[in-house]
């Protein structure tokens, strides 16, 4: 419960912020601001450098062009009914959200019907419902970065143990959140995340001083894991699960986040020369920091961002959901393994098919398929950019770990819904 006294300084606190946010706002948010993103998380490999978040200029971020399904490398031949499912769940969040159930109302209503046996009925029911434009940055350029990310699996405790030492935190109490949309149209999609200091709205503490123990986290710990490097990599992931000592499984998920930009450490190494681009990987920097322990927490504070979890209920048994079984993502709805991916939401819209095109870790064999972008990460930034969901597991992991590759994107937006918003 929250004391009438701390309320009414909450209430004040954030009055006072409101009288001087606009004298402050820039350093704000070049010190304690970040679009904040819903449960995602960022890729393994090292994405690319974080930019500064300012205000940005008006001006759209993606460009849509009227392409045809011919355009589509690999659409022939695509087990497109993989993503079916994927589709169908995702259409529960886009039917029922007041934002975007005008546009798919129709083709969602079609898919309650329909009857996708087969890749060749999936890829009718599409060509039937939707159109196609390819997906290109503001300057034309249609080919960007796609990363992988996954949802590993940890021991652990619900209480700390000798074994068990490093806390997965809840939210803490004093963390504090401002909109600015409200008060400045032209900084849409940033939040400040801060804390109230005297009569002062502040940054919220870096990864460095919670870790030291500054932030109020006392009756926080949702669960304790082995490895500080687990637990560095879960944040980063945005979701996970923790197998505990009886056998069950304890699922956790995003609930917010320190409002610090994310500073990949995979990069920090590269910059020092300790790591070349090309073995930059989970794995290398574990093998890092079992080389350099009484480093390894230096290194982590590198990277200011932190991130606080929730415990997550499991799918009702029986239902799509469960059949699905991956995390929650922006959208909602539990991710499709391999058939789902982040996107940028200020330019691709959230929940719309997509075409990806690009190809696997370290390689170059095709990886061609429809997706569904149901997600978003702090580091996914930019209209040709997606973040490949690989599953739960280490063999996912490995995948994720690696990839980070050229690729192309097309979007599949509803016939009756004109032309995709352009942002």
């Amino acid at each position: 419960m929250t004391s009438a006294t701390s309320a009414s300084s909450s209430i004040h606190s954030i009055a006072l912020f409101r009288s001087v946010v606009r004298a402050v706002v820039a350093a704000a948010l070049v010190t304690g601001c970040a679009t904040v993103p819903p449960p995602k998380p960022a890729p393994v490999v090292p994405p690319p450098a974080p930019p500064v978040v300012t205000p940005e200029a008006p001006g759209p971020r993606v460009t849509f062009t009227p392409a045809a399904w011919s355009d589509l490398p690999g659409w022939t031949i695509d087990r497109v009914d993989e993503a079916w499912p994927a589709f169908v769940v995702g259409c529960r969040a886009l039917v029922a959200d007041p934002k975007t159930s005008a546009v798919w109302r129709a083709p969602c209503a079609a898919a309650a019907v329909a009857d996708v046996r087969d890749a060749a009925a999936a890829r009718a029911f599409f060509d039937r419902h939707f159109s196609v434009w390819k997906v290109a940055f503001p300057d034309g350029r249609d080919t960007g970065i796609v990363t992988g990310y996954y949802e590993p699996l940890l021991a652990g405790s619900r209480t700390p143990s000798a074994q068990f030492r490093v806390p997965l935190f809840a939210a803490p109490d004093d963390l504090l959140t401002v909109d600015l949309t409200a008060l400045f149209p032209e900084l849409k999609d940033k939040r400040v995340r801060g804390r109230v200091e005297g009569k002062s709205v502040v940054p919220y503490w870096p990864r460095a001083d919670i870790e030291a123990g500054r932030a109020p986290l006392a009756g926080k710990a949702l669960a304790y894991v082995a490895d500080p490097v687990d637990a560095f990599f879960l944040q980063i992931q945005g979701s996970g699960r923790v197998q505990l000592a009886d056998g069950s499984v304890m699922r956790v998920g995003y609930a917010d986040q320190n409002g610090h930009p994310y500073r990949s450490v995979a990069r920090v190494l590269i910059e020092r020369g300790e790591l070349t681009l090309e073995r930059a990987s989970l794995q290398a920097i574990r093998a890092w920091g079992q080389q350099h322990p009484d480093q390894l927490p230096a290194l982590l504070d590198e990277n200011p961002s932190y991130v606080f979890f929730r415990e997550v209920p499991p799918p009702a048994p029986g239902t799509l959901d469960a059949s699905i079984d991956g995390p929650l993502g922006s959208l909602g709805v539990p991710l499709l393994r391999e058939r789902t991916i982040a996107v940028d939401a200020r330019a691709v819209p959230l929940g719309a098919p997509v075409f990806l095109a690009t190809t696997r870790p370290l390689s170059t064999t095709p990886l061609q398929r429809l997706v569904l972008a149901q997600d978003t990460g702090g580091a996914i930034r930019g209209a040709v950019r997606a973040d490949y969901f690989w599953g739960f597991g280490d063999a996912a992991g490995r995948e994720a770990g690696r990839m980070r590759q050229d690729g192309r994107m097309w979007l599949l937006w509803p016939k009756d819904a004109g032309a995709p918003p352009a942002n």
